[in-house]
């Protein structure tokens, strides 16, 4: 199934940006607390990403394989996101 990832790709080239600003507020040795505002603003559209991404799979994938015949399918799919969950709350 082909998705359209175009606004998670174009985010990603803002975050890129984003990081090489960071790369280079460290070499100029800016001030710490703005250094890690920047970090967090690049966390969060990390994290807007993986929620559309998510969203995504779970209204194409997720939706087939439950509507799906088979039943080792639907088990794996929903492992699948049991783990991304699980994944994502580790620290």
């Amino acid at each position: 199934m082909q998705h359209d990832h175009s606004d998670s790709i174009r985010r990603l080239k803002i975050v890129e940006g984003h990081i090489r600003g960071i790369q280079r507020m460290l070499e100029n040795d800016e001030y710490c607390i703005d250094v890690i505002g920047q970090i967090q603003a690049v966390q969060s559209a990390l994290n807007k990403i993986s929620t559309n991404l998510l969203d995504g799979h779970l209204n194409t994938c997720l939706l087939s394989a439950i509507q799906g015949e088979d039943p080792a399918e639907r088990t794996r799919v929903l492992k699948e996101i049991t783990e991304v969950f699980e994944t994502a709350n580790k620290v």
